[in-house]
């Protein structure tokens, strides 16, 4: 290889670096055409270099000309001098032109590089989402919601999708953004690579979207695989994710570590359905619980509270009302016994509108209405006959669910466009099972079902269409069942599960009773969580049914009916059966949006007045 060679192939390799090596290439050559011009002027045309200032000032004049080929209009001088500074400018000409245009190019390639999102973000404190669904735009909604308190926020967005599109996307579904800002960045959060741009080892927490694919759990498990294989130092911040298949939640809980929380989806959704069969409303107030827009549980530590019994601070804030206690080993207790004495490291579970309104009462506590507090009646439980529309893959674990609930000789009739799927569950001892073959579609086949027989009907989503299609169909199966509902004078409760929450405000027109958007209700848990992991334990203790759980009681067990009382007697009421109050339920407003005639947390002091239909919403055992 000869040395024109090697040389050739340095310059090669220079050019190759792009935009800095050809703006170092073109300004050497400015400099290079300056200094041999004036050196030139001063051997050629020494008189007038004489009269410019010699070398340096031939060098300042060749400058000049070089950059604005104008200024050689004045020139006079004689012929050498005039010609070199021709040389100047048509030399400048060239050079200068080029360096501009590469220095356009540079930018336009470095704002194209912006804009597909590969840039490495800057943030601490903030929160990261990777990947991409219709979930990203119910948790960035809640997350801004979350954050209108405080003074700046981010939410920073991995997906393999365009940037662009991703926040177009988000202004256009999500709206007003408040004081959150948004950032989102092009890649793919299987690579640790991608995973980096998004600053992970700065976040306050990490949310691994569910992606709508066939393999999404997979897909889940990987990525959080990713984020174990990172070196995190030492601070590493919480993960929260949710798996569809229950099968698959070891292996996610293995593959997340210690510091992950992953929430089985298809569990949550299979106990809310159960939950809401046996008692209307209950998926209402689990959306506002979860919901920022309303009431959220928060924890807070109350040393002055120290040595007192749990069932004296319920009446200790103004604008809260404490559920719980979190121990100082991290022992979360939702509705503990009310001696149970507060200590001076628990931390009070506090169901409040915002933690900025959370704070003791300076005065006494409200006076309570003695003649407005009723004895609760006893109700021995009686069988019911359950009509279940449809079949999925959820639907035998809420038949297991509904024998452990139901009262002895309950009856469960299954109806769907298939062939029996019940011979393979296991025998129930107290619920007899049988199958129809039916269309729920149809109202021929629906009149032949004698609904009007049955007290509770539980519609599923058809898992064999689309989510969009399939709560086609369950809306026309919902609005042939409030028509018969309405022929027969005789309302049976309705619990529907339906996929796509812009779907439920469409079914509102049906008036069913209960409305189980599982997608938005992990979305709202995920987010929950992302804000405070320790409330991991509190979700999972409401789910659990050895615990305490949220019921949706009679009012007349707590108030008299038509009495005029107020919260802080409602409170009293239900401390007296060892029960903590957290609001209550409007029979009259049932189908009213937004609220559903759902009322959490309402001031102590406001009087109200409860019919017998209404209900209170209660942390109890059972």
């Amino acid at each position: 290889m000869t040395r024109r060679d090697r040389v050739r192939y340095w310059f090669d390799r220079t050019m190759s670096k792009g935009t800095p090596a050809l703006i170092g290439w073109l300004g050497l050559a400015s400099v290079a055409l300056v200094l041999v011009v004036a050196s030139a002027a001063v051997v050629l045309a020494p008189r007038d270099s004489e009269e410019n200032g010699h070398w340096p000032g031939m060098v300042w004049r060749s400058l000049l000309r070089t950059l604005d080929p104008g200024t050689m209009g004045g020139d006079t001088g004689t012929g050498p001098y005039l010609a070199l500074m021709l040389v100047s400018t048509i030399g400048g000409i060239f050079i200068v032109s080029s360096l501009i245009g590469v220095l356009t190019t540079g930018l336009e390639a470095k704002i194209s590089e912006l804009r597909k999102g590969r840039s490495r973000i800057v943030e601490h404190g903030h929160t990261v989402l990777l990947g991409w669904s219709e979930q990203v735009f119910t948790v960035v909604a809640e997350l801004v919601e979350a954050n209108q308190s405080k003074r700046r926020s981010c939410v920073a967005i991995l997906a393999n999708r365009d940037k662009v599109e991703m926040e177009d996307a988000i202004r256009a579904r999500v709206g007003d953004l408040g004081r959150t800002r948004i950032v989102c960045r092009t890649g793919d959060p299987l690579k640790v690579a991608d995973v980096e741009l998004v600053s992970p080892g700065t976040a306050r927490s990490i949310m691994v979207v569910t992606p709508e694919a066939d393999d999404a759990d997979t897909r889940v498990i990987k990525v959080l695989l990713s984020l174990g294989a990172r070196d995190w130092g030492r601070r590493r911040p919480h993960v929260v994710a949710a798996v569809h298949d229950s099968a698959n939640l070891p292996a996610a809980r293995l593959a997340g570590g210690p510091r992950a929380h992953v929430i089985d989806a298809d569990d949550v959704a299979i106990r809310l359905i159960v939950q809401s069969h046996r008692q209307s409303g209950l998926s209402q107030v689990c959306t506002d619980l979860l919901d920022f827009a309303g009431h959220e549980f928060y924890m807070r530590p109350e040393p002055a509270l120290a040595g007192t019994p749990f069932g004296e601070s319920l009446s200790a804030y103004d604008l809260g009302v404490p559920a719980g206690l979190r121990r100082g080993d991290g022992t979360v207790l939702l509705n503990p016994p009310m001696d149970t004495v507060i200590r001076a490291d628990d931390e009070i579970i506090v169901l409040a509108e915002d933690d900025l309104l959370i704070r003791l009462s300076g005065g006494p506590a409200p006076s309570v209405r003695e003649e407005a507090i009723s004895t609760a009646t006893a109700r021995e439980p009686v069988p019911e006959r359950t009509l279940m529309l449809g079949w999925n893959h959820r639907a035998p674990k809420i038949i297991e669910l509904l024998e452990e609930f139901l009262a002895p000789s309950s009856e469960l009739v299954v109806a769907a466009p298939r062939e029996d799927p019940t011979a393979d569950l296991a025998p129930a001892a107290n619920l007899k099972i049988d199958f129809v073959r039916a269309e729920p579609t149809e109202r021929p086949s629906l009149e032949s079902l004698d609904v009007g027989s049955f007290q509770k009907v539980i519609v599923l989503s058809d898992a064999g269409h689309d989510p969009d299609h399939a709560d086609a169909r369950t809306l026309v199966t919902l609005l042939h069942l409030r028509d018969l509902e309405d022929a027969l004078g005789d309302p049976f409760a309705i619990v529907s599960e339906i996929n796509d929450d812009a779907n439920r405000e469409i079914a509102q027109v049906t008036k069913a009773d209960d409305f189980v958007v599982s997608e938005k209700l992990i979305s709202l848990m995920l987010t929950q969580l992302s804000e405070n992991r320790h409330l991991y334990d509190v979700f999972v203790d409401l789910l659990d049914p050895a615990g305490s759980e949220i019921y949706l009681k009679p009012a007349c067990d707590y108030l008299v009916p038509g009495a005029e009382a107020d919260f802080a007697t409602l409170i009293e009421s239900a401390r007296r059966r060892g029960e903590v109050a957290l609001g209550y339920r409007l029979t009259s407003r049932f189908h009213d949006p937004p609220g559903y005639g759902v009322v959490l947390n309402p001031d102590k002091a406001a009087p109200i007045t409860l019919a017998a239909d209404d209900r209170v919403i209660v942390l109890a055992e059972d």
